[in-house]
């Protein structure tokens, strides 16, 4: 591999250590990653939560305590950080206890179908060849930097490496190049956020907004929120894109982890109706497609396939739901077309959520 990743894997560390490993969090992450230092032999010594979390309960058996309680208890101790934000005041929270403990955010998954499958040495190694073809494919130095970065992390558990290869949305943004007469399909459109962004970056001056989202409830958020828009130009559609016209098993949470790829998941399986944005689009030529969508982004862009291949649309495409997104992701838009110009970036957030593939 062109990017040397001389850091101990993070799974090493923790089995290795003598020092009291403490988890920090609660939550689907926190079960995650206790999946896989069970199956290491790892055991924790305790987990600790912020002080406004702590109401004397427990998780997964252990008392979740302060962390005053935990400095009490011991001198020096490992933090192993089980949740994600991008909330600077909690970012800078978890920086600052880095500067005076060991501290990681183990790499897992956010989608997981079976066993979970870690980003170790070995993994890397099994795909080197895929991740160096994937490498080469990136259009600039920076998101060459962004790879680096995000392997070394991803090995290592070590958020450092996130801090130093992160940029703000704005800038990847600009590189798309947003114009006033967009066709925008929206995979994945939670509660109409990204389609209110879109609006703000546009001025509300567009061709027309495609905006799918399964989950339910949130659909009916995104529907009260721009149903100002219009019908004729704004087309709700309540639904999972897909590489084929389906009836799929959905999780459903009400939140952004809503997904029909996710064993992990909380929330009741419900089915949901699976649609390609071919189908969906006809002979409409989208110029800007979104896909966010919790780990079925493969699926997705097969059922995008003529849309992207014959009309090369700006792509903003999530590449941290799975494992091997990384590297699949950029493999398959290639393929789809040539043409393209990948660049990657890593907007502020612990663990490595909101990177993505800006397509052009």
């Amino acid at each position: 591999m062109e990017a040397e990743n001389k850091k101990i894997s993070v799974w090493q560390r923790l089995k290795e250590t003598d020092k009291p490993i403490v988890m920090y969090g609660m939550g689907d992450g926190a079960e995650k990653i206790m999946n896989v230092m069970d199956g290491l032999g790892i055991k924790p010594a305790e987990f600790m939560a912020s002080d406004e979390f702590v109401r004397g309960h427990s998780f997964l058996g252990y008392q979740v305590r302060r962390l005053s309680e935990i400095e009490e208890m011991y001198k020096d101790f490992i933090v192993v950080v089980c949740f994600g934000s991008c909330l600077p005041d909690v970012m800078e929270k978890i920086y600052a206890l880095a500067q005076r403990y060991e501290l990681y955010a183990p790499d897992v998954p956010v989608v997981s179908e079976g066993d979970i499958t870690v980003f170790d040495e070995q993994y890397v190694n099994a795909n080197e060849k895929k991740i160096d073809r994937a490498r080469r494919l990136l259009a600039d130095d920076f998101s060459r930097k962004v790879f680096d970065g995000i392997i070394d992390y991803r090995i290592s558990g070590d958020i450092t490496s996130l801090r130093e290869c992160e940029s703000p949305e704005s800038e990847a943004i600009s590189l798309l190049n947003i114009g006033f007469n967009e066709t925008y399909v929206d995979l994945g459109a939670y509660n109409g956020d990204t389609v209110e962004k879109f609006l703000r970056l546009t001025g509300k001056r567009f061709n027309e907004i495609y905006a799918l989202e399964p989950d339910f409830k949130n659909f009916s958020r995104m529907v009260r929120r721009n149903y100002a828009l219009g019908r004729g130009i704004f087309h709700p559609i309540h639904a999972a894109a897909w590489s084929e016209r389906k009836e799929l098993e959905f999780r459903k949470s009400g939140g952004r982890n809503s997904s029909a790829c996710n064993q992990y998941g909380r929330g009741p399986v419900v089915t949901v109706q699976g649609v390609t944005v071919d189908e969906i689009l006809g002979d409409k030529i989208p110029t800007l497609i979104k896909i966010d969508v919790e780990g079925g982004e493969r699926e997705a862009l097969s059922g995008a396939h003529k849309s992207v291949s014959k009309y090369k649309p700006k792509l903003i495409l999530s590449v941290y739901h799975r494992t091997e997104d990384i590297f699949e992701l950029p493999l398959r838009i290639k393929e789809m077309n040539g043409g393209y110009k990948l660049y990657l970036r890593h907007h502020p957030y612990i663990p490595a959520w909101d990177t993505n593939l800006y397509c052009i």
